[in-house]
């Protein structure tokens, strides 16, 4: 463990000099004065704040905040005294000094009149009497002040997260304000947030030790957050607690602060679930038996909740977010929100639609809806994920537009089947980007919120996913990497902002194929395509990156760049490293390996460093900052819920003799020798191949053996023709195609090891038709490709598929664009993708197409593509309950769908393939063409080589 620590000191040790802020579209704060810059800092000091005392409280607090941010700055308050220039905050009807500026034209009269949320940020000549020239803040809103003020501490160098990531301040004595205007404008998305949810272990053992528990102190830290983020709303933490009756400050400081309550999915009325076995007396949840006891329970709900801005969620679910009992029916629920409905105009005072309600279409609720139940116009639908990132349901394009609209419930986070997953983040930003860019072009706008778990470490999706709330038009799928590049920058600086984004994309890439939960030592294949030690090896590379740009950061950032950048990495490549192992030992305990005990060790050393990895999160990370935020269990599942501890995984101990003797292994094959009777055979060369291949000689015995290996002939080499096995000995095969005559050829090798011979069997293929093939190149009976590498594209008007960069488990996806496109018919009015392959095979193959576990939202009986090879048929093919061995939870826990169809192939050579767009949401991923070759791994073939 000592040298784990000294590693995390050395990535530290460097100095340099960089800016950590926030994404912003028109940077309007510099650091070097410009022709009519305002002055806002010189001399390590801000000019005075100038606001209406009477503004509303939530900007008040903000202007507080705003002082604070000077200070973590320039290290002073912003000037007390009046003078020549001012900072002029204030909201459009509660500020006379705003209201001021706008009637003599000095802020434009129509730009913040009948806005939601909106500011404008603009230097003004002249504005009051005394002043030369003023930086005026001015919302429509008490929120699009606050967005202001916080934008501006934002330009100055405070990140969002400097509390909750510990992103550290830059000091500056001087910074400017370039003339002109600033504004975002309104959002798209009216109400956006994030709900703390799964919030034990993690969170609530740091929430008690930091706080004690789930206050106000605790609350006003993540409403801070959320208005740095520029979001809205909050659904509280509501695994045994409640927001609104453990502390009477929660809510209050919520409506202080501009932040918008609810409650969960299954905590209607603004009642916490914890707070009904305290008020119930024995009653039972059930409103057929208890309408009486559970309308006055909601009743109290209402008349505290009071004028606090809210948005109440109706309805009802079954007891601890369960479904409701059999006997429940559409007649009943549809009477309980009558009742819900009633209950808020009695205690409000204000008609039913004049308060903000939602309600929540989760789980089996959407078959309710489905089914036909209704709620009043003015209530917005929320409409949800699976729990693991597909949208379930989204309004029809023609249906007639509700008051209330339409929102999304999403998940970053998730307890229940097929497995929790709640440590680490896994959500790459281009699959939320996919989700909710449909959600929006499908009119899904009103409501998105996001189950985080603990917030921390969901700190970039976060932020990702209520900026896209805001302005999705700002990020379309090509600039993704832009934004993570621009929130690197804004946490680190701009130096290495590019390989620090590169690192996140590729982290939540690989976390992406499989949750680390659902991880094991029987995911990835040991036998085939390297699988299992190129995904390690893969983890391991980005791990090396890690620390390498980690050591070019200066001190300061030790802290925020663990918590942000390092710390997932590097546990998850430890996890990596210790499955891999896991693996490895119990193929070696069945070989008889004299290695196999030194796996063993192995495993044991990367389970204790999983706990020392956690260890430093929670008590070396920012002085033990963070203590608890590291608990959560993740290794030793055995079915859906998490074990009460980490359980080391099972390794394989044998007795080794002194004296043992030689066995031999090939690459892409479970088979060893001299346990198989078969020839043994390394997989086929050809100059479109894997240009090398191995074979392993393993010991099982403590004395070491000479080994000698001879060719027959000149152009199959090995790495190591001769030497001492004592353990374990990886050769490689290649072929040196200089010397390789054309056609087909067998050349077998000669193993001599101890007093064992092994003959290994190497075949070589070499076409004289080479330098003319085209396209992808079938390799031993398959062609892989990479479904955006395709050779040409066909539209229908405006309809095409489009590449999705970085989506998926390997590259980058296609699909159809726009998403509201209507269905199409395969054949030449459809948009096609076209991919020529040569093909050394003929006859039937298969084609395996991979698609992500995209649900048909419209319920349509199945989204469907289709493929065509040269000018065969079409098939169509539909991804959603076409194959019973990819139903809805391993497609999900494999982030996966493979669908296969059926193709001949007429004759050997060049062919296209064709890939049909019907319905538009279908993301493709990769295409594999079997012919007869393809091994059972997890990713599938690596991509074929390609002319």
């Amino acid at each position: 463990m000592k040298k784990l620590v000294l590693l995390i000191f050395l990535v530290f040790s460097a100095t340099a000099c960089i800016h950590a802020g926030s994404i912003v579209k028109d940077r309007f704060v510099y650091t070097e004065k410009g022709k009519d810059y305002f002055p806002m800092v010189t001399g390590g000091r801000a000019v005075s704040l100038l606001f209406d005392s009477r503004d509303h409280k939530g900007v008040l607090l903000a202007i507080n905040s705003l002082r604070d941010d000077f200070k973590k700055v320039t290290g002073n308050e912003p000037a007390e005294a009046a003078g020549r220039y001012r900072i002029i905050i204030g909201t459009a009807g509660k500020s006379l000094i705003i209201d001021d500026l706008i009637r003599t034209g000095k802020l434009p009269q129509n730009g913040l009149s009948g806005k939601n949320e909106k500011f404008i940020i603009q230097v003004v000549k002249s504005p009051l009497k005394g002043v030369e020239s003023a930086l005026v803040i001015a919302g429509s809103d008490k929120r699009g002040t606050i967005y202001g003020i916080y934008e501006l501490s934002a330009q100055m160098g405070v990140s969002p997260w400097y509390y909750w990531a510990d992103v550290p301040v830059t000091r500056r004595n001087q910074l400017y304000v370039k003339p002109g205007g600033y504004t975002l404008g309104e959002p798209a998305v009216k109400y956006r947030g994030i709900f703390l949810n799964d919030e034990a272990p993690a969170l609530s053992g740091w929430a008690h030790e930091k706080f004690g528990g789930f206050n106000h102190r605790f609350y006003e830290k993540v409403f801070e957050l959320i208005l740095r983020l520029k979001g809205n709303y909050l659904w509280p933490a509501m695994w045994g607690n409640s927001f609104n009756s453990d502390d009477p400050e929660n809510p209050r400081l919520a409506n202080d602060m501009g932040v918008i309550m609810g409650t969960s999915h299954h905590e209607p009325m603004m009642r916490a679930h914890a707070e009904w076995k305290k008020f119930a007396g024995g009653g039972q949840w059930n409103y057929a038996t208890n309408a009486s006891g559970l309308d006055e329970f909601w009743r109290q709900g209402i008349r505290r909740m009071g004028s606090n801005e809210s948005v109440v969620t109706i309805g009802m679910r079954g007891d601890g977010d369960e479904p409701m009992s059999e006997e429940s029916n559409i007649s009943l629920l549809e009477k309980i929100v009558s009742a819900q409905r009633r209950i808020l105009e009695e205690e409000t005072g204000k008609p039913a639609e004049k308060v903000p309600q939602l309600w929540a279409l989760y789980k089996e609720v959407q078959e309710y809806y489905d089914k036909g139940m209704r709620v009043p116009d003015d209530v917005t639908l929320l409409l949800c994920d699976d729990n693991w990132g597909n949208i379930r349901k989204l309004p029809e394009l023609k249906d007639k537009p509700r008051a209330g609209g339409y929102g999304i419930y999403y998940h970053f986070d998730y307890v229940g089947g097929p497995r929790n997953y709640k440590w680490l983040n896994t959500n790459p930003i281009t699959k939320v980007w996919e989700q909710m860019h449909l959600a929006r072009e499908y009119g899904a706008d009103r409501l998105w919120l996001v189950n985080v778990g603990d917030l921390k470490p969901m700190e970039f999706p976060i932020e990702f996913f209520l900026d896209y709330a805001w302005n999705p038009e700002q990020w379309t799928s090509d600039k993704l990497q832009d934004y993570t590049r621009l929130w690197a920058e804004a946490q680190f600086g701009a130096a290495h902002a590019g390989e620090i984004a590169d690192i996140i994309s590729s982290y939540t890439r690989f976390n992406g194929r499989v949750k680390p939960e659902l991880l094991s030592e029987k995911t990835y294949s040991l036998h085939h395509y390297r699988e299992f030690e190129r995904v390690t090896s893969d983890y391991r590379e980005l791990l090396s990156r890690a620390e390498k740009t980690g050591k070019l950061l200066p001190a300061q950032y030790r802290d925020s760049y663990f918590q942000l950048v390092l710390h997932p990495v590097m546990a998850c490549s430890n996890l990596y490293e210790l499955y891999y192992a896991v693996a490895l030992n119990r193929l070696y305990a069945g070989q008889r390996r004299a290695s196999t005990n030194e796996l063993a060790s192995k495993v044991r050393d990367l389970f204790a460093r999983d706990a020392e990895i956690s260890r430093i999160y929670n008590q070396d990370i920012a002085g033990g900052k963070w203590n608890h935020m590291m608990d959560q269990t993740h290794i030793g599942y055995t079915g859906w819920q998490q074990p009460e501890t980490n359980i080391m995984p099972r390794v394989d101990e044998i007795e080794v003799p002194e004296k043992g003797y030689a066995g031999l292994a090939l690459e892409n094959t479970a088979k060893w020798w001299p346990e198989s009777d078969t020839v043994a055979v390394l997989p086929a060369f050809s100059p479109w191949s894997q240009q090398s291949y191995f074979m392993e000689l393993f010991n099982t015995g403590k004395t070491p053996l000479q080994y000698a290996i001879s060719s027959g002939s000149s152009f199959v080499t090995v790495s190591s023709p001769d030497g001492l096995l004592e353990k374990d000995k990886r050769i490689e095969v290649s072929i040196d195609w200089k010397k390789a005559p054309r056609g087909e050829h067998q050349v077998p090798l000669a193993v001599k090891c101890g007093d064992r011979t092994y003959s290994v069997l190497v075949k070589v293929f070499n076409p004289a038709e080479g330098e003319k093939i085209k396209g992808y190149v079938e390799s031993n009976g398959v062609i892989a490709m990479e479904a955006a590498g395709y050779s040409r594209l066909r539209k229908h008007g405006n309809a095409s598929w489009a590449v999705i960069p970085g989506y998926g488990k390997t590259s980058s996806a296609i699909s159809p664009f726009p998403v509201t496109s209507s269905p199409f018919s395969a054949g030449p009015q459809a948009p096609c993708a076209e991919y020529d392959f040569h093909s050394f095979s003929k006859g039937e193959v298969s084609v395996n197409v991979l698609v992500a576990p995209t649900i048909d939202f419209h319920n349509t009986g199945g989204m469907r593509y289709a493929v065509s090879i040269d000018d065969g048929e079409p098939q169509v093919v539909k991804i959603n309950g076409a194959s019973p061995d990819w139903g809805w939870e391993r497609s999900v826990a494999r982030n996966i769908r493979i669908l296969t169809s059926k193709h001949q192939l007429k004759s050997e050579g060049a062919h296209t393939l064709k890939l049909w767009a019907i319905d538009p949401a279908v993301v493709v991923e990769r295409i594999i063409i079997d012919a007869g070759g393809v091994k059972n791994s997890y990713l599938g073939p690596p991509e074929s080589a390609k002319k």
